[in-house]
């Protein structure tokens, strides 16, 4: 499986995950609703489990995905501040560039 993290999510991201509260623990990307062929993703701070598949990132962030969720495999992260600020994940690779 394969996730992909913008620079600009990268530097929020480590400022969260390097929080005493968050030692041991892992992003973790998963589906909120999926329909036809994609979904919409959220994003936590989670413990790694038996089904998850922990993968790594060009940004030195390892992230949990559900195995064998295929709408999972090539996800992308990102942090905008226009419009608004916040996370947005999509899933290029599945033809998700974005919420409709």
């Amino acid at each position: 499986m394969n996730c992909k993290i913008t620079r600009n999510a990268a530097k929020i991201l480590k400022a969260e995950l390097d929080k005493p509260e968050h030692e041991g623990k892992f992003l973790r990307v998963y589906i909120t609703h999926a329909h036809g062929d994609h979904a919409h993703y959220g994003l936590g701070i989670d413990e790694r489990s038996d089904k998850d598949e922990l993968v790594s990132t060009d940004k030195e962030i390892d992230v949990l995905l559900e195995k064998g969720v295929d709408l999972l495999d090539g996800v992308k992260v990102d942090y905008l501040y226009s419009p608004e600020e916040g996370f947005v994940v999509t899933n290029p690779a599945k033809g998700n560039h974005g919420d409709h």
